[in-house]
């Protein structure tokens, strides 16, 4: 997203005000244009992110990040994961289509994100940021997919989890 043409109008609607002014007001208008152009910049990345954590509770469990790329701010959107059923279905609005995954349960339905504090190695941090760049997501919204496949897989069982290909067997033989 770019924001040089909300700075643009902030900068030229300060000018036609200092204009009313007279000479002096004018010149100070100009003089002050510049280092308001940073307030500006980091009031508007504020705003926006309030909105982007605003969006992100409506959209539980998806999200959307808001991401810095040199000046500019960009957004990035998570889907919630393919298990996820919408509110309507889980509340027998639409019958057209059964449901593809697990039902929802209460606490995942709430709708609101909760923060907890989470203690990584440095190198644990630095793969999940890794894993994260390769994917195209912030790291927070790639550790809430894992955690959600995580316990998806748990919830599903053994036998269905074999079907997919992932079983895994340790220990010795003979």
């Amino acid at each position: 997203m770019n924001l040089t043409p909300y700075i643009d109008d902030l900068r030229h609607q300060l000018a036609v005000a200092a204009e009313a002014g007279g000479e002096e007001a004018r010149a100070l208008a100009e003089r002050l244009t510049a280092p308001l152009e940073a307030a500006a910049r980091l009031v508007l990345l504020e705003a926006l992110s309030a909105a982007a954590s605003e969006i992100t509770r409506e959209l539980a469990p998806g999200s959307v990040d808001l991401r810095l790329r040199g000046r500019e701010p960009a957004f990035v959107v998570t889907p919630a994961p393919a298990g996820h059923l919408s509110d309507e279905v889980a509340e027998g609005r639409s019958e057209s289509a059964p449901p593809s995954g697990p039902p929802a349960t209460a606490e995942a339905d709430d709708g609101g994100t909760s923060r907890i504090t989470l203690r990584l190695s440095e190198q644990l941090k630095l793969r999940v940021e890794e894993a994260a760049v390769r994917e195209g997501l912030s790291a927070n919204a790639w550790l809430v997919r894992a955690v959600a496949t995580a316990i998806e897989t748990k919830a599903r069982g053994p036998a269905q989890h074999g079907a997919r290909g992932g079983e895994r067997y340790t220990g010795w033989v003979r």
